[in-house]
């Protein structure tokens, strides 16, 4: 038999009415690809990246080892050569990657690696990576050559698309041509991989918890408000908002989510995902005025092979990916007439159809769309479909602008910088007066997000263990006193207030410094505390 010969038809035996399936003689499972990337992010987040890297390759040495030696004697090869090589072929067949030997290379063994289903499954479920992530394949291949050439055999993958590259690169050499630079791949195919793996995962437990003590104590001086799902709602605006979002949570109705660019609709919309049923579930976000339509639609709704050009191979797409769970649709408004239509009939029916098929498939998902349009005007204008509208919009949770709920500009603030100081491991702990005032003059036409990078740039370049106004970005810096913000409604009276308190907080409670910084007597200052109802 030759290598060409190899066909799926003469491998895979099952019957049509179920039971037991085997490939190449031996017993077989069809499982899920997603099914194997939510293990796949279990994993990494039980054993971190170290520990499911050495589980999942050593898991694909064993499969690759054991393969190597079934199919020698499955079939009557007509050479050893081939034989030896039927482990590329074999994942091509099972849909696992497609192997592509580079022309002249002169390595033991170089492939591209086409379609590999593991990085799109690191991707869709983990994110982008730093390095590599194909590992049990890599772990297949190692033990497949090792076994079918007598000795050991490594291989190493140098490039991965899901560390966006366009293809994954695999290179195979006997142990001792690979010289220094195999030592780092090395221990994720001990036999004591999985006790380190999960030693270290303890003692990444441990550290955990010594950070978290740490910043639980860090909080404590910041004396943030307490936070809902990451939202800091002080303001009664945001406070209602979250009281809205927490009773759509109990229903499972499609919402709507405006507001300006930056206020944290993606976070109002987490929020209502992990109060619902569905929150034992993943929720997927999709930027949809990120795509061209044509994508969009293979991505939402997903694809048959031969769809288009480099659709290789069936794939589910999101609202597949989201059973269960829920979708969030952001920019719903930059979606094109044809894929509004598309949209549409997936909320009115509850099915999707892939890309290129015929058949429909029921999903069970929740939808929460957002946009920072006016889709009334859009409606109008005709450049939003009103029965999508109307579809999306069951319920509508408008999230307002950070210059209408002032109250939150300062636990936020303090939240982002606890948040940033960890991050790039400055010991920065709070705002002088000065910044203080500033960070509440300013209109934050960004809202939330113009505020995190804000703190984050101020945190980066602050040289003292203060944030002060010259380390705030100019256009904050800058702002004035008499700039009077739309939205902001206070009086007179709660703005001296708000700001007598703020100074008070940035002088970490002291009353003496909170009088002389404000320029009266303390016994002024105790008679506007106690008026605000504050402890003395």
């Amino acid at each position: 038999m030759k290598l060409a010969d190899l066909d799926l038809r003469d491998l895979f035996d099952f019957s049509p009415e179920g039971g037991v399936m085997r490939f190449a003689g031996e017993r077989a499972l069809i499982l899920d690809a997603v099914a194997l990337g939510l293990v796949r992010r279990t994993l990494i987040e039980t054993l971190g990246i170290r520990g499911a890297r050495g589980v999942l390759t050593q898991f694909g040495y064993a499969h690759g080892h054991r393969t190597a030696m079934t199919l020698k004697s499955a079939f009557p090869w007509d050479s050893d050569r081939d034989w030896r090589v039927a482990g590329g072929r074999l994942h091509r067949l099972q849909g696992i990657v497609l192997p592509e030997p580079v022309p002249g290379s002169r390595e033991f063994v170089e492939d591209i690696w086409r379609d590999s289903y593991e990085a799109e499954q690191h991707l869709m479920h983990v994110g982008r990576s730093d390095t590599p992530v194909c590992w049990s394949q890599v772990g297949f291949a190692s033990g497949y050559l090792t076994y079918a050439n007598g000795r050991e055999i490594y291989c190493v993958e140098t490039r991965c698309r899901a560390m966006g590259d366009a293809v994954c690169h695999m290179i195979c050499r006997p142990r001792e041509a690979w010289g220094d630079e195999l030592d780092e791949h090395l221990p994720f195919y001990a036999k004591s991989a999985l006790e380190s793996a999960l030693a270290h995962a303890a003692a990444e437990l441990k550290r955990t918890e010594r950070r978290l003590r740490t910043r639980k104590q860090q909080l404590a001086t910041y004396r943030v408000e307490p936070e809902d799902g990451g939202l800091t709602a002080r303001s009664p605006a945001m406070r209602k908002v979250l009281d809205l979002a927490e009773r759509l949570a109990r229903v499972d109705s499609t919402v709507l989510v405006t507001g300006e660019s930056g206020v944290g609709k993606e976070r109002v919309a987490r929020f209502i995902h992990e109060r619902s049923e569905r929150s034992e579930r993943a929720m997927i976000a999709i930027n949809c005025g990120a795509l061209p339509e044509t994508l969009l639609e293979s991505e939402l709704f997903g694809n048959i092979k031969g769809a288009f050009t480099g659709a290789t191979q069936d794939r589910p797409g999101l609202f597949e990916a989201a059973s269960g769970g829920t979708l969030f649709l952001d920019e719903i408004g930059e979606v094109t007439p044809t894929m509004q239509v598309k949209l549409l009939r997936a909320l009115q029916e509850h099915e999707i159809r892939r890309v290129g098929e015929n058949t429909t498939r029921k999903v069970d998902v929740r939808v929460i769309a957002a946009t920072n349009r006016n889709l009334t005007e859009e409606v109008r204008a005709g450049r939003f479909r009103e029965d999508l509208y109307y579809r999306l919009r069951v319920i509508e949770l408008e999230v307002p602008p950070l210059r209408a709920r002032r109250d939150d500009i300062l636990p936020l603030a303090r939240a982002l910088l606890a948040s940033a100081a960890q991050r790039v491991k400055a010991k920065v702990t709070g705002f002088t007066p000065k910044a203080v005032e500033h960070l509440l003059r300013y209109p934050w036409p960004g809202n939330v997000r113009e505020l995190e990078n804000a703190i984050e740039r101020a945190t980066v370049l602050a040289t003292g263990t203060r944030i002060d106004a010259g380390e705030l970005p100019a256009e904050v810096a800058s702002s004035v006193a008499t700039r009077w913000v739309q939205g902001d409604e206070r009086t007179l009276a709660d703005v001296e207030k708000d700001y007598i308190l703020a100074v008070l907080e940035a002088e970490g409670g002291s009353r003496t410094r909170a009088a002389a910084k404000l320029g009266i007597g303390q016994a002024t200052l105790y008679r506007k505390l106690a008026a605000y109802g504050a402890k003395a």
